[in-house]
Formats: C-alpha cells, structure tokens, sequence
C-alpha cells in the first residue's frame, strides 16, 4: 500500500493545489498548502493508522473502542497548535479506508486521554501521547470529499474564533450543561466600566 504521505501528494497534485514538502523534517508540518484559502496557508500534518492497538498495553482504551482510537505523540499535537488556526491532523485509517479530519481547534476543545509511554535509551524517559477519538474527527470515504471539509474550515476560521459565541464542536462523550446566572445587557456595562 502507498503510503499516506505518498498519496497526499499525489493527490495534492492532481487538484493544482500548490504545496511545500515539509515531511523529511521533524520541525514543520508536514505539507504547507500555498495560499490555500483566502491567500492564507494550511498546514497539515498527516498521519496513517496502519494496524490494530493492542488494548493490553494501553489499557486507557476502553473495550469495544479500539476501532476509534488513535495514538499521537504529544509533541506532534503540539506542533500542530504553533500554526494555530490554520493547521491539522489527516489520518488515513488502513483498517477501514477511512480518512479523518482534525482541525486545530478540534484537537485543543475535544475530550482525549493523555498518557505517558516509557522509553529507555540510557535512562528510563516518558514520551507523551495523546489517545484520540476518529468519532471526534471529520471522516471521509475520499481525499476529495475531506478537502472539501478542510476548505470549509478554513473560510469559517475568522468567524469561528472571533464571533460564534457557544461552545463550538460536539464531541463524542462530552455533554454540555447550561450554568450561571443568566446574563443581560446591564451586567455587559458594568463589566465594561469595571474591567477599562
């Protein structure tokens, strides 16, 4: 099977869409897409499920929900939150031919599980990883289809983050409450007069 990286470009390529390579560094993302949306770049980090997680060692994983879990590094979230918001996560699920789209904002308001991975070079370390949902993702059955999503994240990105006021995203697990006192137009100016 191709791998993902490989098929991202190709497919990259066979929309015009202009890009730079960024995936032999361990710095960038790694695909900038040039002037993508309303001449401001994406950049993407891609990432492919290729097998099973073996539930024994990661026992976070509840039962049953393997087939939506993925294993990022924390570091590489990370990574993905310095281009914030023109950034995100691909993942090619190679089980099911799936692929699923995370915004940045989805990854830093989403519900996940943190844990560390020991490692032992010399010395015993702990690598951060992140277990994901894919029910907390955008999925496609196509490239086609997703960029589609992914191009109407990015012209909804200023709205988004500057005007809707609920809690953006719905997200598998997580149930929203209403709480406090509800507001009016007089507690907005005394917290203007008291906070200027």
């Amino acid at each position: 099977m191709l791998s993902f990286e490989q098929e991202y470009k190709g497919f990259l390529k066979s929309q015009g869409i202009s890009y730079k390579d960024n995936c032999t560094s361990y710095k960038l993302l790694d695909f900038t897409l040039i002037n993508f949306c309303n001449n401001r770049n994406l950049y993407i980090d891609v990432k492919e499920k290729r097998q099973m997680i073996n539930t024994k060692n990661w026992p976070s994983i509840e039962e049953g929900n393997e087939k939506f879990a993925f294993i990022i590094d924390d570091l590489a979230a990370r990574k993905i939150f310095a281009y914030a918001p023109y950034s995100g996560l691909i993942i090619r699920d190679n089980i099911t031919s799936a692929y699923y789209w995370y915004s940045v904002i989805d990854l830093g308001l989403m519900p996940k599980i943190r844990v560390n991975r020991a490692i032992k070079k010399n010395d015993l370390q702990y690598k951060g990883k992140w277990i994901i949902d894919f029910r907390n993702a955008a999925k496609a059955h196509s490239l086609d289809d997703l960029s589609k999503t992914i191009k109407q994240y990015a012209e909804a990105i200023v709205h988004m983050c500057t005007e809707f006021i609920p809690c953006y995203g719905k997200y598998h697990n997580e149930k929203l409450s209403v709480e406090g006192e509800i507001r009016n137009p007089s507690h907005w100016v005394i917290d203007v007069k008291e906070t200027r």
